[in-house]
């Protein structure tokens, strides 16, 4: 009997977010800027931010059951757990906290950094154990807390991140494969353009051994270069991804970037020449998420009643690394 390759569906997605909006205005309280500056500048109103009680790993969780109760399966169906993020509760990790959170007592977890990539890297990775035959049900999530990492004296990056969580089901199934085709890229040359590095200080053990001892440093960006460096290539790496899905961008009904700034999402559509009525955002209300933004507002758009059964989306992640990547997919079973 010939053995069926095992494909990919997504089948629930979730999200959530901080209870504490901060606005522009209030942003201007503690900056030199202006609603009218923020918004022309990078299309942000408002963002949600994690208060000093407020766990990464709760939040995550939160958007996860969301995503199990779509998808209509227990957290004990759980075979993996993914969690794609830069901003831990544990340096050591925090996908364990939410499996024991969730109750996926079946589930391995560990958690994944690609920065704003991260989700699309994620989404890439649960794919390959899935295709293999591995595991059945993988839950990945896409979270982060940038709060907790930026410089709120400068007004060129604080203004620019939010707080969230965002969460898919993919489950393994022997009918049609409904992940179409990915690509992943990376360079580390242009690793400085976008940081949050450690910075420590020497500390003496005894006379002959010396070790360093400090913290992570506030996150800093060179947008100008970003800009750059996203203009060239997250449209090469959407066309790279549609051709291995043998697509066209005019056969996309969705497009998702990675929400960073509305400028660059027009700019890339407009490249790919995807029309706008196309281009799912929500952007102006949640700020640059990082690894949280794609599953974020795919979970919008799937409840608002966007997205629809086998719609064709395209999504794309950028950041920090540099990475960058794209993945396209049909929704629904």
């Amino acid at each position: 009997m010939e053995q069926l390759d095992m494909g990919i569906t997504i089948i629930g997605c979730g999200s959530a977010t901080p209870e504490t909006l901060f606005d522009n205005q209030d942003m201007s309280q503690i900056v030199a800027t202006s609603d009218e500056w923020i918004r022309t500048r990078t299309g942000i109103k408002t963002r949600h931010l994690a208060s000093e009680d407020e766990s990464l790993s709760e939040c995550a969780t939160q958007a996860a059951e969301k995503a199990l109760a779509m998808a209509g399966i227990t957290a004990r169906e759980l075979d993996l757990i993914i969690l794609a993020t830069s901003t831990p509760d544990d340096l050591f990790g925090s996908a364990s906290q939410i499996q024991s959170r969730l109750g996926a007592s079946r589930a391995v977890s560990f958690d994944l950094t690609a920065a704003c990539s991260g989700f699309v890297f994620g989404l890439v990775t649960a794919a390959q154990f899935i295709r293999t035959g591995l595991y059945q049900n993988v839950l990945i999530i896409g979270a982060d807390f940038l709060s907790r990492w930026v410089d709120w004296t400068n007004r060129s990056t604080c203004v620019l991140f939010g707080d969230g969580a965002g969460a898919v089901v993919c489950q393994g199934t022997y009918q049609q494969d409904r992940l179409l085709g990915f690509e992943l890229r990376s360079d580390g040359s242009k690793n400085a353009c976008l940081n949050l590095i450690y910075q420590g200080q020497c500390k003496s053990l005894n006379d002959e051994v010396s070790i360093s001892q400090g913290c992570y440093q506030p996150l800093t960006m060179r947008g100008k270069e970003i800009y750059r460096f996203v203009m060239e290539k997250v449209p090469e790496v959407v066309e790279k991804a549609l051709f291995r899905a043998n697509l066209t961008s005019e056969q996309i009904d969705w497009l998702i970037l990675h929400q960073a700034n509305q400028r660059i999402i027009n700019a890339v559509a407009q490249r790919l020449k995807i029309p706008q009525e196309k281009t799912i955002g929500n952007l102006a209300h949640y700020g640059n998420t990082s690894a949280a933004s794609i599953p974020l507002a795919l979970d919008e758009a799937v409840r608002l009643g966007k997205i629809q059964s086998e719609d064709i989306v395209a999504i794309s992640g950028f950041g920090a690394g540099l990475s960058w990547g794209a993945v396209i997919f049909q929704w629904g079973r």
